[in-house]
This record gives structure tokens, sequence and C-alpha cells, in this order.
């Protein structure tokens, strides 16, 4: 292990404990993994791993998927969507989330024009194109991972503003029977 690696990994096991780095390696796993796996990532005990994602899987923040006679860990895909929605609507106002909206989708008008394609999947087929310089590809290639992040972007904002009066009615109810409770 290099230097630097040794530090990164002091560093992370004094600045954190060993549950606050099982629950930060459990919060960006992209596929199911193994208690192994991620006792390894988390530089945490396997028994110290195994407790704490069970607890995860408790809270809902994880799933426990079996694979064969194996038991992997996954995030709550759902749970995550629903979190993303809601701290959008709590951390903006209904214009501002409007706003971002358009923007998105002028910049993604921008691209379909420049490129004289209609979706992300139309400029990657063009990348094929044996006429293209590498800086042109590059260029392409940064465009299309934009473009995937502002259509995911768009889905979650057009999912916030669709629910945005559901969750102000639901505050305004809790702010109500809290004001009632505490008068």
């Amino acid at each position: 292990m290099s230097e630097f690696s040794r530090d990164r990994v002091q560093s992370w096991t004094k600045s954190m404990s060993a549950r606050e780095r099982i629950r930060a390696v459990a919060e960006t796993l992209r596929e199911p993994q193994s208690v192994n796996w991620i006792s390894d990532q988390a530089d945490a005990a396997w028994s110290t791993t195994n407790e704490e994602l069970h607890d995860l899987v408790e809270q809902g923040q994880l799933r426990r998927v079996e694979a064969g006679e194996k038991t992997l860990y996954q995030s709550n895909y759902t749970r995550l969507l629903f979190e993303e929605i809601r701290t959008l609507i709590e951390e903006n106002p209904r214009e501002e989330l409007r706003s971002e909206l358009t923007a998105i989708t002028e910049e993604i008008e921008g691209w379909q024009a420049t490129y004289d394609v209609e979706t992300w999947e139309d400029l990657e087929l063009s990348l094929a194109d044996g006429t293209l310089a590498s800086d042109e590809l590059r260029e392409r290639r940064d465009v299309i991972a934009f473009w995937r992040e502002n259509e995911e972007d768009r889905r979650l904002i057009k999912h916030a503003l669709e629910l945005y009066s559901d969750v102000e009615s639901a505050r305004e109810q809790m702010t109500t029977v809290t004001d009632r409770a505490t008068s």
C-alpha cells in the first residue's frame, strides 16, 4: 500500500466511526454487495458491518437480496427517489423548480438543434461517424453525459412539481396539529 493510500485510510478511520463508514459505503452502493465487500470498503469489523447492515435494512435504507447462497445488500432505490423528491420540494420554492425545468429544456433543445438529433441516444450513434475529429468526439461524449444528467434532473423536478401541493398540504396539516397540541 502506498503512503498516500495509508494516509487516506488512517484519515478515514480517524474522522469517522466504523458505523459511520459502513453507512457511507452503503449509501454509495450502485450494485448489490456482500457483507465482506462492504466491511472491507469501510475498514470495519465483519460483525459490526453485519449488525449495521441489518439495522439499515430495518430502517428501509437498504434491501437484502438473496443471490443463491449469498446475501447481498443494495440501496433501496424507491426510498432514495422519494428522498430526492422530498429534498427538492423542501429546499426549493416552486417557481425555482419551474425555472430550472425551463433551463434544462432549453439546454436540451439547444443540443438537439446543434447536433440535429432528437435524443442523447441519437447523438451517441453519431460517435461512430468516421469523419469526426477527436476533439469533436470528446465534446459529444461530454454533451451526452450532461444530457443524460439533465434528463434525470428533469424527471425528478417534474415529480417534485407534481407532488408539491400535496407536500405543502401535509406540512400545513402537521403545523396545525402541532399548534393545537402546544396551545
